[in-house]
């Protein structure tokens, strides 16, 4: 039991340096604004979310907000994809709200 609870920790701490490490990288706040998007608890097509960015005045591509939210599933691991309808849509794991929530707050 102790190590179940040792690994989720460990994860989330992981978690938190790659989410870290992927904000400070943001240099016009987009990636901030999409995970702040996904902490609304809605799940979303790349169309939902790059017409939302569109909203919001950001110079972004579709192809850039596919890729951008191909990444925050791979390589982050904070998403989860539904490919059952005609489009992707993602939507933030439940187990990641805090962390997220937490990381966005320092930045």
């Amino acid at each position: 039991m102790h190590k179940v609870v040792y690994i989720l920790i460990d994860s989330d701490v992981k978690v938190k340096e790659r989410l870290k490490n992927y904000i400070e990288r943001d240099e016009t706040g987009v990636r901030k604004t999409v995970l702040k998007l996904f902490l609304g608890g809605k799940s979303y097509t790349t169309k939902d979310i790059y017409n939302y960015l569109l909203g919001r005045k950001f110079n972004v591509s579709y192809r850039g907000i596919s890729a951008m939210v191909g990444l925050m599933n791979m390589r982050l691991g904070i998403l989860s994809i539904d490919v059952t309808g005609d489009h992707n849509t993602y939507s933030l794991k439940e187990g990641y709200r805090k962390v997220v929530a937490s990381v966005l707050e320092n930045y």
